[in-house]
């Protein structure tokens, strides 16, 4: 069970993914070069061996949202993340955090599994936000770490058809309120070029894209 709001809190080490695999990760040394992580986050678009791996070389909890890329169903046993935890849709406690995510980008192909027009995504978060104020109440604190593949609209997206972000994740920030909000699908270029995390509202947004050791408090 998640602590209470007023525990006592301490550093803890987190590695999330996104896009694109890095090499200096996917080695056995992994451990030694990033050491003391404690919890894996996957942010979309990554074969599943991959997080797999990192999940079993570092023995720690892994969740992970699917990205525009990613397979239609994957809550089917043979099309998800062995080890891992979906957190599409979802909120969970794990380590004294609570997560919550949403996976998917800006549809910009007709019939493609994990994209969304921007109603369709503004309908998904708001079924998510009835899940998270009932964790709210259970656990009597706020959302720890927000996880989606897209970028909110502004917030270190783009204006071509795919990468544009989308406003529901926006309406998350604002009503959630979480600690952190990570996320990848885009790369650092034109308006991106200043820094991968923007405040906004009581939120830290990162974008993690192919990956960031991140060091945050937790109880």
């Amino acid at each position: 069970m998640c602590p209470y709001f007023r525990a006592k809190f301490h550093q803890m080490k987190i590695l999330a993914v996104s896009d694109q695999i890095v090499e200096r990760l996917y080695s056995s040394s992994v451990c030694e070069t990033h050491p003391d992580v404690k919890m894996i986050i996957g942010c979309g678009d990554l074969p599943y061996p991959y997080l797999e791996f990192l999940a079993t070389i570092y023995n720690v909890p892994l969740f992970y949202v699917p990205g525009n890329h990613d397979p239609e169903d994957n809550r089917h046993p043979n099309s998800r993340v062995a080890g891992g935890d979906n957190l599409d849709g979802e909120v969970v406690c794990s380590k004294g955090l609570l997560l919550a995510g949403l996976g998917g980008s800006l549809r910009y192909q007709p019939r493609t599994p994990n994209q969304y027009s921007q109603t369709e995504m503004h309908l998904r978060a708001w079924r998510l936000l009835i899940k998270i104020y009932l964790q709210r109440l259970r656990y009597r604190r706020p959302l720890d770490i927000f996880v989606a593949h897209s970028p909110p609209a502004g917030i270190h997206d783009d204006d071509d058809p795919a990468h544009q972000g989308m406003r529901a994740l926006n309406f998350i920030l604002k009503w959630a309120q979480p600690r952190y909000f990570l996320h990848g699908h885009t790369i650092f270029y034109r308006q991106n070029l200043k820094s991968h995390i923007t405040r906004y509202h009581s939120s830290q947004v990162v974008n993690v894209y192919p990956f960031r050791v991140l060091e945050i408090e937790a109880p």
